[in-house]
């Protein structure tokens, strides 16, 4: 697994800057743009990566700190409804760098031990400190992409 977990992390690492160059030089127009899929706009997608980024942060400490943590599913539809996604994105952006920083560090600094704790996802079951590295080193990512996308920028 260390291996996969170097590449994780290597992929966690760069997650905030994939980001933000998706985000370079966007104008108001472009941040307001539906992905040609229908999906989120740019700035609802740095919403939610800062809404997602929070709950990955205790989601993160709650496994290694507690035994067999329940690590509840939340709803980020709902949360883009009533969490105001329409504002301006630069507290969002510096939530999503200041907490990945974190807990990055927290990362790096886990023993055999730690990394081989668990708990139960609500949604999925049985939840790994590596399940949650592989979910969140994907996740900026993939949005990144997807802003690329809704920019009209070719991949």
């Amino acid at each position: 697994m260390d291996n996969d977990r170097d590449q994780h992390l290597e992929r966690y690492r760069t997650g905030t800057r994939a980001v933000l160059d998706a985000l370079a030089d966007i104008t108001d127009a472009e941040l307001d743009r539906p992905a040609p899929d229908g999906g989120w706009t740019a700035r609802e997608v740095a919403h939610h990566l800062a809404d997602s980024e929070t709950n990955g942060f205790i989601r993160l400490r709650r496994l290694i700190a507690e035994d067999g943590p329940v690590i509840v599913a939340y709803d980020q539809d709902l949360y883009a409804r009533r969490l105001h996604y329409d504002r301006p994105i630069a507290s969002s952006l510096a939530v999503l760098q200041a907490v990945r920083v974190s807990s990055l560090e927290l990362l790096e600094s886990l023993t055999p031990a730690e990394w081989s704790r668990s708990g139960e996802h609500s949604d999925s079951g049985r939840y790994s400190v590596d399940d949650w590295l592989g979910v969140y080193s994907r996740h900026p990512h993939d949005h990144a992409a997807q802003i690329r996308r809704a920019r009209g920028q070719v991949e």
